[in-house]
C-alpha cells in the first residue's frame, strides 16, 4: 500500500464546519468594503522575485529568509510565491495605469506564503485580508483606511482591540532620525545583539522591533523619530487623529513603531490585541508614497494595510463569537428508489425557491431503510425531514416532519403545491 501523502507542514486544509466560519468573515468583509466604496481586486499569487525585493526591502526578514522562490523551468525567470499583497497590487496598478482617471479604492482576499516555523496565528501559507487606497495624498484617506479597519472588526463582533499610531514624516526628517539611531545604537555596541549589529548600518530601524529582553530597556531610550519631525508632519498626524477622535476611535501613539524602507512615510498604525499572547497583531498598515517609482511607476501616493485572517478568526473564536448554524432547511428521506426521478425534480423546485435541501444518498448506491435515512436527517442539521413515502406519492403528497425538538406535529402537503411548500417551509424554519 502507497504512503499517505500529507499536507505540507504549515500548510492547512480549511474544511467544514470550520470553513462555515470562513465564509461568515468573509461575508462581513464584503459589506464593510461596499459600505466604504472599496473595490476587489485579485492579482497572481506568483510574481516576479524582483518585485519582492524592492516592495519588500532586501534586508527584512521576509526577503532574507522568508520568501518561495524558485526558478521557472521554462524560461528560467525567478519567481516568489507571494509573501503579502501590496507590491502585486502596485504592479497591476501601474501595469493596467488604474490610477489614470483618479483613485482607486481596492481590497483583496487570499493566501500568502511565508517559509517560518509554524506556531498558533503564523502558518506557512496564511490568508491575508489586505485593503489599498491608490492615488490619494491626504490624511482623511489615512483615517479612512483606519475606520474602514475598525468598521471590519466591529461587523465581526471582536472587541479588546486597541489602536496604535505613528508617523514616519518625510524621507529628510526620517533621515535625520536614522543618523541620530546609528550614532545612539553605537555608543551602546556592547548590548547589541547579532541581528541588531547586522542591522545597524542597513536597517536600524528594525532594532527598534527587537523582541530582545536584554536591550529592551536600552532601546526605549532610543531618540523618538517624533522629535524630528517638522510642523507639517506633526499636523497630519494631529489631523488623522483627530479625525479618528471624532469617530469614537481612541488611538495610542507609540514612538516604536516603524517601518524600515524608505518609501514609507508619514501615518503607520497597528490594530493589538492582548487576547493571542505573543501574536497579538490583528493587522498593520501606513502610507507608502514612494513604493510606485521605485517599482516602476509614477509618483502615486498610496495607504493601505494588511489583516491576517487566521489570528482574526481565532480571536473570534476565543471571544465566543461565532458558533456553526444549519446549513440545511431541510433532508429528504426517500425509501423506495422507483420514486428518485419525482424527488430529484421536486427538490430542484424546492430550491429554485430558496429551500436548502439534502437528498439522502447511501455509500454503495443502495436505499438504505428509514430508521438508517431519519439517523442521516437528524444529524444533518436540517430543522426539517421531507419524507417522499410511496404510499404519499401515490396521493400526489409529501409528508414534513419536524426534527431534534422543533416543535409541531407531522403533516402532509400537496405535491402540486412545490412552490408553496418552500414559502412555507421558509416561513417555519
Amino acid at each position: 500500500m502507497p504512503a499517505q501523502i500529507q499536507a505540507v507542514k504549515g500548510m492547512n486544509d480549511i474544511l467544514p464546519p470550520e470553513s462555515a466560519l470562513w465564509e461568515w468573515f468573509e461575508a462581513h468583509v464584503r459589506d464593510a468594503m461596499a459600505a466604504s466604496a472599496y473595490k476587489l481586486i485579485r492579482t497572481p499569487v506568483v510574481e516576479q522575485t524582483s518585485l519582492y525585493v524592492k516592495g519588500t526591502g532586501e534586508t527584512t526578514d521576509i526577503v532574507e529568509k522568508e520568501m518561495y522562490s524558485f526558478e521557472d523551468k521554462l524560461n528560467g525567470d525567478q519567481l516568489t510565491l507571494r509573501p503579502e499583497f501590496t507590491p502585486g497590487i502596485v504592479r497591476a496598478a501601474i501595469e493596467h495605469n488604474i490610477t489614470y482617471e483618479g483613485g482607486k479604492r481596492l481590497y483583496s482576499i487570499g493566501p500568502v506564503f511565508r517559509h517560518e516555523r509554524p506556531q498558533r496565528g503564523r502558518y506557512r501559507q496564511f490568508y491575508q485580508l489586505d485593503v489599498e487606497a491608490l492615488g490619494f495624498g491626504g490624511p482623511e484617506v489615512d483615517a479612512e483606511t483606519m475606520l474602514l479597519a475598525h468598521d471590519v472588526l466591529r461587523r465581526l463582533g471582536l472587541s479588546d482591540v486597541r489602536v496604535e499610531i505613528n508617523s514616519l514624516g518625510v524621507l529628510s526628517e526620517r533621515q535625520a532620525h536614522r543618523a541620530a539611531l546609528i550614532a545612539y545604537f553605537e555608543s551602546h555596541g556592547d548590548l547589541l545583539d547579532a541581528d541588531a549589529k547586522r542591522r545597524l548600518h542597513a536597517n536600524p530601524l528594525r532594532i527598534l522591533d527587537t523582541k530582545n529582553p536584554a536591550m529592551q530597556e536600552m532601546v526605549a531610550a532610543a531618540p523618538k523619530l517624533t522629535a524630528y519631525l517638522g510642523e507639517a508632519s506633526l499636523k497630519r498626524l494631529e489631523a488623522v487623529q483627530a479625525m479618528l477622535a471624532a469617530c469614537g476611535l481612541a488611538s495610542q501613539l507609540n514612538h516604536r513603531l516603524v517601518r524600515g524602507l524608505d518609501y514609507y512615510n508619514h501615518t503607520v498604525f497597528e490594530f493589538i490585541t492582548d487576547s493571542l499572547g505573543a501574536q497579538g497583531t490583528v493587522l498593520g498598515g501606513g502610507r507608502y508614497d514612494g513604493l510606485f517609482e521605485l517599482v516602476g511607476g509614477k509618483p502615486t501616493p498610496g495607504v493601505g494595510w494588511g489583516m491576517g485572517v487566521e489570528r482574526v478568526l481565532d480571536l473570534v473564536q476565543t471571544q465566543k463569537i461565532w458558533q456553526p448554524a444549519s446549513e440545511l432547511d431541510a433532508y429528504a428521506i426517500v425509501p423506495d428508489a422507483q420514486a428518485l426521478p419525482l424527488v430529484a425534480s421536486l427538490l430542484q423546485t424546492l430550491r429554485a425557491a430558496g429551500v436548502r435541501v439534502q437528498q439522502h444518498s447511501s455509500a454503495d448506491g443502495t436505499t438504505s431503510g428509514m430508521k438508517a435515512q431519519f439517523k442521516k436527517a437528524d444529524g444533518s442539521g436540517a430543522a426539517w425531514a421531507l419524507i417522499f413515502g410511496n404510499e404519499e406519492l401515490a396521493n400526489g403528497q409529501l409528508a414534513v416532519k419536524p426534527l431534534r425538538g422543533q416543535g409541531g406535529e407531522q403533516r402532509l402537503l400537496a405535491v402540486a403545491e412545490a412552490a408553496n411548500w418552500a414559502a412555507s417551509l421558509k416561513a417555519l424554519v
